[in-house]
């Protein structure tokens, strides 16, 4: 003889979640609320940090523009200082008792003068200036010491001879002043020392 089952007996145990009452309309929406809130901000929050980067962006090509107009000459710039350099000894080698009376040698060094006032004014146009040298302190971030000089009447660490002039371009450094360094004489004031381990 069958059983027979009655409705309750047939159908399956509800769920937890069909057990659980529904959430309230006005629930939902605070949720959905709150998480679309917490979307803006994280997508504002990105824009922001999108338009920083943006705008770093922009600044450094500026920069690196605005430099490669300044600097574009330096390696040109380079090539030419050894045409300035050939002018300057060829001026310091006539002694000035060799230009009295004569014309020819006067004339032909009044007019490397001339050519070397008008090169140095044309670097100068470009930002390109004489590194200042003798009779200052040795600073390795302009000069470069190729030897030291035996000199009691100037400082220890006194440049006291150019051997090659030395130029910077703007701010930056184009070549080092070569230079001959005083030693033996009266020492630097301690806060005036600079590191001349170069």
């Amino acid at each position: 003889m069958s059983e027979t089952q009655t409705p309750e007996q047939t159908s399956p145990a509800p769920t937890e979640a069909e057990a659980a009452p529904a959430p309230a309309p006005e629930t939902v929406q605070a949720d959905r609320l709150a998480e679309l809130e917490a979307e803006v901000a994280r997508l504002k929050s990105e824009v922001l940090y999108a338009r920083a980067d943006t705008e770093n962006v922009r600044r450094r090509l500026e920069q690196q523009a605005e430099d490669r107009g300044k600097y574009a000459v330096g390696q040109f710039a380079k090539d030419v200082l050894s045409v300035a350099d050939n002018l300057r000894r060829a001026l310091d080698a006539v002694p000035p008792a060799a230009r009295e009376g004569n014309d020819i040698a006067n004339t032909l060094t009044v007019g490397v003068e001339l050519t070397e006032r008008e090169m140095l004014t044309a670097l100068e146009r470009y930002g390109i200036r004489p590194v200042q040298a003798l009779g200052t302190r040795f600073d390795p971030n302009l000069h470069q010491a190729m030897m030291e000089m035996e000199d009691l009447t100037q400082p220890e660490g006194t440049v006291v001879m150019v051997m090659q002039q030395g130029y910077q371009i703007h701010d930056r450094l184009l070549r080092p002043a070569l230079v001959a360094v005083s030693k033996g004489g009266p020492k630097t004031p301690p806060g005036e020392q600079l590191d001349t381990n170069a």
